[in-house]
């Protein structure tokens, strides 16, 4: 494992450890598109199928349990808490999530590296994770303000993906059959979705105040 590695996965952790601060802290997930969340879910239930047939390392099995359990527990606080579920502001999160799932899975069937069930849906989880931020960013759009917690969890969502791309190009000059082209590619169109957002926040963060996305 390189640094770039090391350091995406420390800021994926810490987005969702933000995330589950404000939701639990707070008791309350306003801001927070519980369809971004559900694709989430999705993403890493598809993509760590490995966990039942490959052992890469301790590291490698904890951070896998750890982003299905901690999706899998921000999905249920926003269907199922008495109070956290009050606070979910659904007329704003209406974007057709589906889609996303039906066009990464059309995609992975099309595109892949190896035609089998685990790779067909690793490639899937891979298009999904690149579109999955999508719902956030339009619930974010729509609300305009957005609260320092939601802002600092898409802040380090988007410096995760940043942070792989680095590790991409270090393992391509460093290993003789480096190959993952997929998700790099998947991963500067993920990142490049977050441009608008970062703008925002560093504008906010510059001056000291509040970020306010434009409608």
């Amino acid at each position: 494992m390189n640094i770039f590695r090391f350091a995406g996965d420390m800021t994926h952790l810490i987005s969702i450890l933000v995330l589950l601060l404000k939701i639990y802290a707070t008791k309350s997930c306003s801001g927070v598109s519980l369809k971004t969340q559900e694709l989430y879910a999705l993403v890493f239930l598809t993509r760590y199928l490995d966990l039942f047939t490959d052992f890469i390392s301790v590291y490698n099995t904890i951070m896998k349990l750890v982003f299905i359990a901690s999706s899998l527990a921000i999905v249920w606080c926003m269907r199922m808490h008495r109070i956290v579920r009050r606070s979910y502001d659904k007329d704003l999160d209406t974007f057709r999530h589906y889609l996303l799932i039906l066009a990464s899975f059309i995609l992975a069937l099309l595109i892949h590296e190896k035609f089998t069930f685990q790779e067909i849906f690793w490639a899937f989880s891979i298009y999904l994770e690149a579109l999955a931020i999508l719902p956030q960013l339009v619930l974010l759009q729509r609300s305009g303000n957005v609260d320092n917690l939601t802002g600092q969890y898409v802040f380090f969502l988007g410096a995760y993906r940043a942070f792989y791309i680095l590790n991409w190009i270090y393992r391509y000059f460093t290993e003789q059959h480096f190959s993952r082209w997929i998700a790099c590619v998947s991963g500067i169109v993920q990142t490049a979705l977050y441009a608008d957002f970062f703008y925002y926040y560093f504008i906010s963060w510059k001056n000291n105040a509040k970020l306010q996305l434009p409608a």
